[in-house]
Formats: structure tokens, C-alpha cells, sequence
């Protein structure tokens, strides 16, 4: 059976920077954030249903309208629930079918909303990245030119950094990139050592 540790931490925490460091050290990893978003424009069922949800302009020329959707999503926490249970699902079969074709002692899977969306009952451990609010806003600001108000409002539809640690085996605390290898290939001797 394949280990699963899950590795997720609010936006701007550098989630996927510390997932790269993993991939370095020979770990398969999933991100769920970018698999949902391929799957969004692939599939052909959550198309429908996204456009059943919140119309037509949810698609332009056939691409995923990510600026109208995220202007509807952080603002209305029904239609955010109502957005992941359509697709939630299908990232979750799309994942245990990558699963299997991997071949290594344990994989991780990255995900802004592992534990909002109950995925981290999936997993075998968990890895929290977290950094200080200041810094996460800064570095959103830059990655997606942004607005500091933006990102808050995501910030909002996620759980604390408090909330996640309390539910993880690991925390990444990551304001400082040696630093931050140096904790990852420390947890990633203690998951070999675990399994």
C-alpha cells in the first residue's frame, strides 16, 4: 500500500515551492490545484455542470474563465462549496488512478484545501507549510499581480495556519529557503523511517 502524505498550507505559503524540493529528493508528487484545473477544461461532465452553476461565462472560447469564476467563488462560500463538490470528486478518482502507476516508498499530494475539503482523511500524514501572513500576501501579490485585498479574501476562505498545524504530523515553516530544504529533507528521512 502506498504511503500518501498530503502537503497543503494557505495561499502565498509556498506549497509548491516545498513540493519541488520533495520531487528533488525522487518523490512523485500530485497538485491537486492544477489537476482541477486541467480536469475543468477537459471533462466534458464538470463543463455542464459549471455552466448549469454559474452560466455561460463560466467558459470563454472553451478555456476556463478563471478571473469571472474566482470573482464569484471569494465572494459567495455556497458557491465555493457547490464549485469544489463538482470537482472534487473527479480529482480525487483522477488521483488514485496516478497512484497506482507510481512506484516509490511514499508520494505527495499538494493542496491548497486539503483539510477544507476533508482530503486529509486520505492521507497517511500530513505536511503544513506555513509563513507569516505578511509574507504570503507579498509574495501572491507578485506571483499573480494581485491585489493585497484579493488575496485576504482567499486568505478568508481558508483555514488558519492555527487550524492545519493542530491536524498535521509536519509543519514547514518557510521564511527562508535553506532553511526551509533543510526541513524538508529532515521530514522526508522521518517518512522513510515511518514507513
Amino acid at each position: 500500500m502506498m504511503i500518501v502524505v498530503g502537503l497543503t498550507g494557505g495561499i502565498g505559503s509556498g506549497k509548491t515551492t516545498v513540493a519541488n524540493m520533495f520531487h528533488k529528493l525522487g518523490v512523485p508528487i500530485y497538485i491537486a490545484d492544477l489537476e482541477a484545473k486541467k480536469l475543468m477544461t477537459s471533462s466534458k461532465i464538470i463543463k455542464r455542470k459549471l455552466i448549469q452553476l454559474f452560466g455561460e461565462e463560466a467558459y470563454t472560447d472553451g478555456k476556463l474563465n478563471k478571473p469571472f469564476l474566482s470573482g464569484k467563488i471569494y465572494n459567495d462560500k455556497k458557491l465555493l462549496l457547490k464549485m469544489n463538490a463538482i470537482v472534487h470528486p473527479k480529482v480525487r478518482s483522477h488521483f488514485n488512478r496516478w497512484l497506482k502507476k507510481q512506484n516509490t516508498p511514499y508520494v505527495i499530494k499538494e493542496a491548497a484545501i486539503l483539510f477544507e475539503n476533508g482530503g486529509y482523511h486520505e492521507c497517511d500524514y500530513v505536511i503544513t507549510v506555513i509563513a507569516s501572513e505578511e509574507d504570503k500576501i507579498k509574495r501572491v501579490i507578485l506571483r499573480d499581480n494581485s491585489s493585497a485585498k484579493k488575496v485576504k479574501a482567499i486568505m478568508n476562505t481558508q483555514w488558519s495556519d492555527a487550524e492545519k498545524v493542530k491536524l498535521s504530523h509536519f509543519v514547514i515553516n518557510n521564511d527562508n529557503l535553506s532553511e526551509t530544504e533543510n526541513q524538508v529533507k529532515i521530514i522526508h528521512q522521518k517518512i522513510l523511517k515511518l514507513i
